[in-house]
């Protein structure tokens, strides 16, 4: 277990107990209508990836994988569904069922108030090889930028996307389901 995610335990731990969680994402529509593909080839950038949706028994998920680059001032790809107020004001956390090659990888989300591509609430989750939950509480993510509020308004979220960033690496990071609390 990486720092931050016995850091994001503790805290879970020494919270109040979380609300029953809501799946909001199992993939069971077509993700394809949900969920787009974006690189950082849309500002001159160089990562190369792609985002398909697979099964796995009875499991349907989808898989971003792909070669991340910080050449040319790049260093992302990501798979990001556009949001129009579909979370519940109450919503404290994510959780989310993912696999993936153990690596670190990001949930952004944009509210209204990240009106500048640059801006976004990030925070990190270890994909374990075999399927796992990886919960993450609201006041875990942190903002890529002063200007935006220190803390999510679950009613202002208008997008959330899994992200390979910020390293060269291969990535490979599927989601299976999301659940708020």
């Amino acid at each position: 277990m990486t720092f931050k995610a016995t850091l994001i335990c503790a805290a879970l731990a020494a919270s109040p107990a979380m609300s029953e969680a809501t799946m909001f994402e199992d993939f069971s529509a077509d993700p394809n209508t949900l969920w787009d593909y974006v690189s950082d080839q849309v500002m001159g950038g160089v990562s190369e990836g792609q985002a398909t949706v697979a099964n796995d028994g009875d499991t349907r998920f989808i898989r971003l994988t792909g070669d991340v680059s910080t050449d040319n001032n790049g260093g992302f790809i990501q798979v990001r569904r556009l949001l129009n107020g579909d979370m519940p004001a109450d919503m404290t956390g994510l959780k989310i069922k993912t696999r993936g090659n153990g690596q670190e990888y990001y949930v952004h989300i944009r509210t209204k108030d990240s009106n500048i591509p640059w801006f976004y609430y990030q925070a990190t989750f270890t994909a374990p090889k075999d399927w796992g939950d990886v919960s993450i509480p609201l006041d875990a993510f942190k903002p890529s930028n002063t200007s935006l509020p220190t803390m999510i308004e679950p009613g202002k979220i208008t997008s959330l996307g899994i992200v390979a960033y910020g390293r060269d690496h291969a990535a490979d990071v599927s989601v299976a389901g999301i659940e708020v609390f």
